[in-house]
């Protein structure tokens, strides 16, 4: 045992020493320890002697604290108090009642399906701490390999070697435009027609599969995409959309409510689709409850807060001006 934690005392005689400054009285003590009076007072003499100092001044008349007995209380009752709490932590840890979740998110899903899990994770598990961190796929799938982070909600490419994956949401994109180009108020409005608009979109690193999935549709629909800019997080794409900068897709989830300035529409014809997911490193269930109960509860809550959750494709719908 290292030396700072080699001690010539043990917690009982803690306790047996609280329980005489508490009633500064031997008999009541030992009564309320239920143990005899000659076996207490011997334990306090061994505490003092352990420690160099008298705690209590003794009298035929009345037990009293020394100014060392004093100083000794202040320090005990907070010790024997977090100990006492100790066995019921670690039940609530053991349980998934307590800890703390690292998640990664991308726009979308908070833009979506994610302000409901954490809403209903929140109520049922006041107690567990959410870390959550905003990236890309691509670096989810980094952090998730690595064991920075728990679980992420990430665009898949494909299958994931080593990952369990739950799918969220699947839905065609339509397109944000500003609201004063003249595109704005077609009557339907498909990518072909689009072959002079700006794009904003973002770096293909950030999420492969999603990008060549907008190439694949400008492909089917007979045009080449003018890229006006490729920036990440989402809020930037949809801010140089207001600013009049060009076009960007978006799922109809994350259409409403929109800012002022741009105007959301659904696509006829070739349109790329968005995929969500929530991911974790592959384990059986009883696998995830014994390593990190915490996850557990947090993925019972997402996966069945998102089965009550509509992700359906929404319909072709007017425009959507804000």
């Amino acid at each position: 045992m290292p030396r700072e934690y080699q001690f010539d005392f043990e917690l009982r005689h803690l306790v047996y020493f609280r329980e005489v400054a508490k009633t500064l009285h031997f008999r009541r003590a030992a009564e309320a320890l239920a143990v005899a009076q000659p076996a207490l007072s011997r334990q306090i003499a061994q505490l003092e002697a352990a420690l160099g100092v008298a705690l209590f001044t003794r009298s035929r008349r009345k037990v009293e604290l020394t100014p060392a007995g004093a100083a000794l209380v202040a320090r005990v009752e907070p010790l024997l108090h977090g100990l006492a709490a100790v066995p019921g932590e670690l039940r609530a840890l053991t349980e998934g009642q307590t800890g703390q979740v690292r998640v990664g998110f991308t726009g979308l899903a908070m833009a979506t399906v994610l302000p409901g899990i954490l809403r209903e994770f929140h109520r049922s598990y006041p107690k567990i701490r959410l870390e959550l961190n905003e990236s890309p796929t691509s670096a989810q799938l980094a952090a998730l390999a690595a064991g920075e982070i728990a679980c992420g909600f990430f665009h898949p490419d494909a299958t994931t070697p080593g990952l369990r994956t739950r799918e969220l949401l699947r839905e065609k994109n339509g397109v944000l435009l500003p609201a004063d180009y003249p595109l704005a108020g077609a009557k339907e409005l498909r990518l072909k027609d689009m072959a002079e608009v700006p794009w904003v979109l973002f770096p293909r690193t950030h999420n492969p599969g999603f990008y060549d999935r907008v190439l694949a549709a400008f492909s089917k629909a007979g045009i080449a995409p003018r890229i006006a800019e490729e920036v990440w997080p989402r809020a930037n794409a949809v801010g140089l959309v207001r600013a009049g900068l060009g076009a960007t897709f978006m799922c109809p989830s994350e259409a409403q409510p929109l800012p002022s300035g741009v105007t959301f529409r659904q696509l006829a014809g070739p349109a790329p689709e968005s995929r969500l997911v929530l991911g974790w490193r592959a384990a059986s269930d009883a696998k995830v409850a014994e390593e990190n109960p915490a996850l557990s509860s947090f993925l019972a809550v997402a996966t069945g807060e998102t089965a009550r959750t509509e992700t359906r494709p929404i319909s072709a719908a007017p425009p959507v001006r804000a």
